[in-house]
């Protein structure tokens, strides 16, 4: 482990941080093209299929503001060095996994491998000189949308090539790398906070968020009126409701209130809702739209006005736009942020995030508008994801960036299960009469609401700071 006395050069804890980001990205979205041949070979439904996802999403949005948490009280380097180790031991599990629930299991245990991005703006902030600080989690923050996208891409060649199993032993070998590096190279912070562990706190909110994604998740295939689904809402409210009590009463607690209703946490925090329903409300709906075929359906004789015929592979490469333009904007953003404030890039995210959607919803006749719509998005959201974790980390103390940077990312998360299932919802109430194909109809109206919703985000965003303090921000960046 570095010590105190031998601490590298910041470039190479960034490099570090942003091999440990990806591995974590990329793992969170190479299963996506390969559930149909999970389902085939471990002779499983597709309900069981999806908790393959479900279960690493449960997790993830759980453990990391747990981990946060104790890594501000812990040191983050150690909490990020057995982030990653329980992150490789669900990857090797999960290549070896020799049925369903035993792949369930170790994706579930891959979940705690996403502490890595609240851990990572944590040592950025500790350790790295002011004016590059806004840069560095600009570069992980894109790191976590570039990941995903090309995770899709890398998966859908392995599994057209290999056995599924090869996803996560690819998978393992950066998070093996990336575990051994942060331990060798990376310094301990020097910032702690001397207190207990919320127990209590930490229980209730976990709690609270299972019932709430369990719900979200489930509630296309259960039926949104069951009394499952509404006894689940219901239990996330009393859950959640109690946690806000105990963290108001506790002499420790996990998260400050009075730090989270804070204009600028707050504010942030709805951006980060409404960011993640705008993304994932588009995102998810792009391989669908352009694997379908257009002309008549063979079974029906229905015409279907849309699509590209592509295949799984060419799906994920419709993506690579967004996933390059999110690598530079990330960055980008901190700079820009540095100079005028983090809100303005937020907001820029925001409104470019809407454009995307609404070019998507009336502009979609030609390949070459979908990928011009996509790189726009990337630029939306690399701008966005940037400017959140900053301005996050600059209104929070040094000793609560870990568990502050967390809940926004549980935020984040889910505004995206939100958008995904509103998604789903609008396409299954659009169908073509007699198929179970969505009418172009349908996609319209769905990238519109994402867009729409992105839009009132630019109006948060505009909110997170008075202008008063903006006009500080300008005036110190002059200095």
């Amino acid at each position: 482990m570095a010590e105190g006395g031998e601490r590298q050069h910041y470039n190479v804890t960034l490099a570090i941080l942003t091999l440990a980001g990806t591995a974590y990205a990329l793992q969170q979205t190479m299963v996506i093209p390969a559930l149909p041949a999970l389902q085939r070979d471990l002779h499983t439904t597709t309900t069981w299929v999806t908790w393959v996802l479900t279960a690493l999403l449960l997790v993830a949005s759980v453990s990391t503001p747990v981990l946060g948490k104790l890594g501000d009280q812990y040191g983050k380097e150690r909490l990020l060095v057995i982030s990653l180790a329980l992150f490789f031991v669900g990857c090797v599990g999960a290549a070896a996994a020799w049925n369903i629930w035993a792949l369930i299991f170790f994706r579930a245990f891959q979940g705690l491998g996403a502490a890595v991005f609240p851990l990572s703006f944590g040592i950025i902030r500790d350790e790295f000189p002011r004016e590059k600080v806004g840069v560095g989690i600009g570069l992980i923050s894109a790191v976590f949308g570039v990941g995903g996208g090309f995770g899709i891409v890398l998966s859908g060649v392995i599994v057209d090539n290999l056995s599924w199993r090869w996803l996560f032993i690819f998978g393992a070998i950066p998070v093996a790398i990336a575990t051994v590096a942060v331990h060798r190279f990376v310094p301990e912070s020097p910032i702690k906070t001397p207190s207990r562990v919320d127990f209590l706190g930490a229980t209730l909110l976990s709690v609270g968020l299972v019932c709430l994604l369990l719900a979200l998740t489930e509630g296309e295939s259960w039926g949104w009126t069951s009394a499952r689904v509404g006894g689940l809402f219901a239990g996330s409210a009393v859950f959640l409701a109690l946690w806000v009590v105990a963290e108001l009463r506790v002499p420790e607690p996990m998260v400050d209130m009075h730090v989270f209703v804070q204009r600028q946490v707050l504010f942030t925090n709805i951006c980060a809702l409404i960011t993640g329903f705008a993304m994932f409300g588009t995102f998810v709906l792009i391989p669908n739209f352009v694997e379908t075929p257009r002309g008549l359906a063979a079974e029906t004789a229905r015409l279907v006005d849309y699509g590209f015929n592509a295949s799984a592979t060419k799906a994920g490469l419709y993506l690579l736009p967004s996933s390059v333009t999110l690598l530079f904007a990330g960055p980008a953003a901190g700079v820009i942020g540095r100079r005028i404030g983090s809100k303005w890039p937020l907001a820029a995210g925001m409104l470019l995030s809407g454009i995307s959607a609404v070019m998507l919803a009336f502009w979609n006749t030609e390949t070459w508008q979908i990928l011009v719509a996509l790189a726009v998005l990337g630029i939306g959201v690399g701008f966005a994801f940037a400017a959140m974790a900053t301005l996050i980390t600059e209104a929070v103390s040094a000793t609560e960036t870990g568990v502050a940077t967390g809940m926004n990312t549980v935020m984040r998360t889910v505004g995206g299960v939100i958008g995904g299932e509103v998604g789903a919802a609008i396409l299954t109430a659009h169908l073509i009469p007699t198929t179970n194909v969505p009418s172009l109809r349908g996609y319209e109206v769905a990238f519109t609401i994402a867009g729409a919703v992105a839009f009132v985000g630019v109006v948060a965003a505009v909110l997170v700071t008075p202008r008063r303090e903006r006009l500080v921000v300008v005036a110190e960046a002059s200095e």
